[in-house]
């Protein structure tokens, strides 16, 4: 057992030590996520439908404001974590991000069909994911055994797949009853993101107490991780891999047009793919603790690939679309939570959320690029060539992420 094993044995509560469980605040923060992603996947859910065929948006202005919405957690992943670290108040942190993203949902209808408007309140919303994401994994991984790191995100991210797999259902259901109307889709996502945020408040325990290993937290400090060799390359691994994965709604855009199912299903994809996030997610994240994290989490890309693979299928109906849903759930379940879990030991506990951040920052800028960049290619060129660019560009980015690691 490592120095760090010992002293974090030392510290926990022995109801936390319990062989085969997962602490209770992997629970609590798993409740906070669940009622947090209802609300954000009814906006993930509601925004391919009110801006492509509301307001008549082109792919590339999409792929501006998707890349924005992925995009502007990066730099304030490195704040949220830097300042958690600094302050070991993880908890405080996080519930910032939580209530920036809460507040947001307000602001959306107020924004009306303004296109900067709507971009400027995604990237707010975006930025308090930036902040709480960090410190949420570190209250994670600093209350957790190492060697069941992969369980615990397993069991945080099924939580959190619960929150988006009723997401897309309120949304659907509040549209099928009212029509393409926005106002009542942001309220009623607000008020989601309001019980999570009492809910992290009141139920969620930290302790504030400094860190005995590690060097004192700084931006410094935690950009120094890179240059520990194993660190370094999981952070540039990932920053690839983000390069060729397209988001959530563009992959639930061409799933649609290649299958040619109708329009009003576009709603209810991410269903798909939570339900299968949330049943497969705990598995998946004890396979991971076996077999490796990094295997585990490089496979989850292939079956990714395998999804635009599909893609060049065309008119397979519903048939198709649950094919491409299974297989981008599984996606989820072998990378989402996984790399927090492979990340998390190579960081000292004084620089934990700082450390995730940098690997996370990586992904969010990469992820930027990505959308913007095939929102214009999908405005500009054939279907086809735009699904071969992205093809292409995962299998490189996986060889390269192999090679790396």
């Amino acid at each position: 057992m490592t120095d760090i094993e010992v002293m974090y044995v030392a510290s926990v509560r022995p109801s936390e030590r319990v062989k085969g469980k997962v602490p209770g605040t992997v629970v609590a923060l798993g409740t906070v996520s669940l009622l947090t992603d209802v609300s954000a996947e009814m906006i993930t859910a509601f925004m391919p439908v009110y801006l492509l065929v509301t307001l008549q948006m082109g792919y590339a202005q999409f792929g501006i404001l998707d890349g924005l919405y992925t995009g502007a957690t990066a730099v304030l992943r490195l704040v949220g974590g830097h300042l958690s670290d600094r302050t070991h108040r993880h908890k405080a942190v996080a519930a910032v991000g939580y209530g920036l993203s809460a507040v947001t949902k307000l602001v959306f209808p107020a924004v009306g069909a303004n296109a900067f408007g709507i971009g400027a309140t995604m990237a707010a919303d975006r930025a308090g994911k930036g902040l709480r994401t960090a410190p949420r994994d570190a209250l994670i991984s600093l209350s957790t055994p190492p060697e069941r790191l992969g369980t615990a995100f397993g069991v945080h991210r099924s939580m959190d797949t619960v929150g988006a797999l009723l997401g897309p259902l309120v949304t659907f259901l509040l549209l099928a009853n009212i029509g393409i109307v926005a106002g009542p889709v942001f309220v009623v996502s607000a008020c989601f993101a309001v019980v999570g945020l009492i809910v992290l408040i009141a139920f969620v325990r930290e302790n504030r107490a400094a860190p005995k290993t590690g060097p004192k937290p700084s931006v410094k400090a935690g950009l120094a991780l890179l240059k520990d060799t194993d660190f370094r390359r999981v952070t540039i691994a990932a920053a690839v891999l983000g390069l060729a994965t397209l988001s959530d709604a563009f992959v639930f855009i061409l799933v649609q047009k290649a299958t040619d199912v109708s329009l009003a299903v576009l709603p209810l994809m991410p269903l798909g793919t939570a339900l299968v996030f949330l049943i497969a997610a705990g598995p998946v994240g004890r396979l991971a603790d076996k077999v490796g994290r990094w295997k585990v989490f490089l496979g989850g890309h292939v079956l990714l690939l395998a999804v635009y693979v599909m893609l060049l299928a065309p008119g397979t109906g519903y048939v198709g679309v649950g094919v491409a849903l299974l297989l981008h759930g599984l996606f989820y379940s072998a990378t989402d939570g996984v790399l927090s879990a492979r990340v998390s030991p190579l960081v000292p506990e004084s620089l934990r959320a700082s450390g995730l951040s940098v690997v996370q920052t990586g992904q969010a800028l990469t992820r930027l690029v990505s959308s913007v960049g095939f929102g214009f290619l999908l405005q500009y060129a054939a279907f086809g060539t735009a699904v071969y660019a992205a093809i292409g560009a995962l299998v490189l980015s996986v060889v390269v992420a192999w090679r790396i690691t």
